[in-house]
């Protein structure tokens, strides 16, 4: 893989030293290890910029084995957005997509980017990054129940009250981002509640804690400030999709500044019951 300049930016100024530390060392090829893996996932968050290079994060779910990696550079993903979500009909063509496996109760994820296009009933990923992350971060749960129908609640371009409740008490969110020539990724942002702050309207910020040291997601976002975040409702079973900018204050500590250009709530996208969260032990205090 070739070295990504807003990696290599944002590692020189936060004193990381490892040579070709960041995607530039993730490899196409699925191990076999993560082609298991991937056949128990019930649930995996994709990533994509639409039409207009907006960036948005949805959820994908099914039984154990709707996500499968048919040979070592390709994986079907037997689900498709439902209709109402942002990513919904975008695989048409081929386009640039980032896959998060999440697995909360063991704390394990795994990323999977490249591109993808939808065939038939299902979308066939053609890899170019696998690669597994540590379990910082990560609540503990685990689903009860099936996911729901999927419908609309509604969108806008301003966070409504209900929106800033549930962002506020937030222990986990996705971020999606993407750069031109580098593919888009996802990843995964955790904390105690109240680590994601409301600021406004349509602003919000949250931290950004220490990680692995390969600033993906930063990276991407020193190159392209688009950026789409997903907020699960554990409880209800429902989604909050964010896409709009994302810039980062290079303070102490660091605070991502999040800026909202339009907002889509969807429900029975995931299941409305889950087993208690267990709040990760290294979450900073919020």
């Amino acid at each position: 893989m070739k070295s990504h300049p807003g990696e290599v930016a944002v590692q020189r100024r936060t004193g990381v030293r490892l040579a070709e530390h960041g995607s530039s060392r993730t490899r196409p090829e699925i191990p076999a290890a993560a082609a298991a893996f991937l056949r128990d996932q019930r649930m995996i968050v994709a990533g994509a910029a639409d039409d207009h290079g907006r960036l948005w994060a949805g959820v994908l779910t099914g039984p154990a084995g709707f996500a499968e990696a048919e040979d070592d550079r390709t994986v079907v993903l037997r689900a498709l957005p439902a209709a109402g979500d942002p990513l919904h009909g975008l695989f048409a063509a081929e386009r640039d997509i980032g896959l998060l496996a999440i697995e909360p109760h063991t704390r394990r994820r795994m990323r999977v980017n490249g591109t993808a296009v939808q065939a038939g009933r299902s979308l066939v990923v053609w890899t170019e990054q696998v690669y597994a992350n540590c379990p910082k971060y990560i609540q503990t749960r685990e689903p009860t129940t099936a996911p729901g129908t999927p419908a609309a609640l509604g969108h806008g371009t301003t966070l409504e009250e209900r929106h800033r409740d549930w962002i506020a008490a937030a222990d986990t969110f996705f971020i999606a981002t993407r750069a031109e020539g580098h593919g888009a990724d996802v990843s995964h942002r955790g904390g105690n509640p109240g680590f994601v702050r409301v600021t406004g309207p349509r602003t919000l910020e949250f931290p950004d804690y220490q990680g692995n040291g390969m600033y993906m997601t930063l990276g991407n976002l020193e190159l392209d400030p688009a950026a789409g975040l997903l907020f699960p409702d554990w409880e209800r079973g429902e989604t909050l999709q964010l896409t709009g900018r994302a810039r980062v204050e290079w303070s102490e500590p660091r605070v991502v500044r999040f800026e909202v250009d339009a907002h889509v709530h969807l429900a029975g996208t995931l299941p409305a019951g889950w087993t208690a969260p267990g709040y990760h032990r290294f979450n900073p205090p919020a």
